[in-house]
């Protein structure tokens, strides 16, 4: 069944047809990115059960730690961009309630700006300590994981998250972010 309107049931408007396509694709790159975190989640806590119960019976599992640290990375990074589409993290009202709305939106706009600015300097040093980590071939201890392709995935994901941000300026200059 086909939903009406724009994002979250809002009605398209001549201009915003082609923004709201644009951030459609980014919801839903969104959700598998969480979709992807939730399955690394579930990984990471049967890798901890196995390893807990092979070790009740004088057995041990092969690198766990290396593969809960790697996988964890990919939990943390790839269930941020949902979390801020969905609006899941802790806000401050008790200062923005007392504004005004046009004041609520600049203030907003500011953090989310700040955020920008934030999420694509950790998008850039991502992809450079990749780098590094890819030509200098370094990999985990035990088990010989490579570091640098969870470094460029996050990487990636941190410009992701930005678009989300752009998403959010969007919405609260066109009155449709309460």
């Amino acid at each position: 069944m086909k939903k009406k309107g724009g994002l979250y049931g809002h009605k398209k408007r001549g201009k915003g047809g082609i923004m709201d396509s644009i951030f459609g694709i980014v919801q839903k790159v969104s959700k598998i990115l969480n979709g992807i975190a939730a399955v690394a989640l579930t990984f990471m806590m049967m890798v901890t059960v196995v390893d807990v119960l092979m070790r009740t019976v004088g057995h041990t599992l092969m690198g766990p730690y290396e593969i809960v640290a790697l996988t964890l990375a990919v939990v943390i990074g790839f269930g941020i961009p949902q979390v801020s589409m969905d609006r899941g993290n802790v806000w401050m009202e008790i200062v923005l309630d007392r504004l005004s709305k046009r004041s609520k939106a600049i203030m907003n706009t500011a953090t989310r700006v700040l955020c920008i600015i934030l999420f694509a300097l950790i998008g850039y040093n991502l992809f450079g300590v990749a780098g590094e980590l890819h030509a200098s071939g370094e990999v985990s201890p035990t088990i010989k994981l490579p570091f640098y392709p969870v470094a460029y995935a996050v990487g990636v994901v941190c410009f992701i998250e930005c678009f989300v941000f752009i998403f959010h300026i969007v919405k609260i200059w066109r009155g449709q972010y309460d």
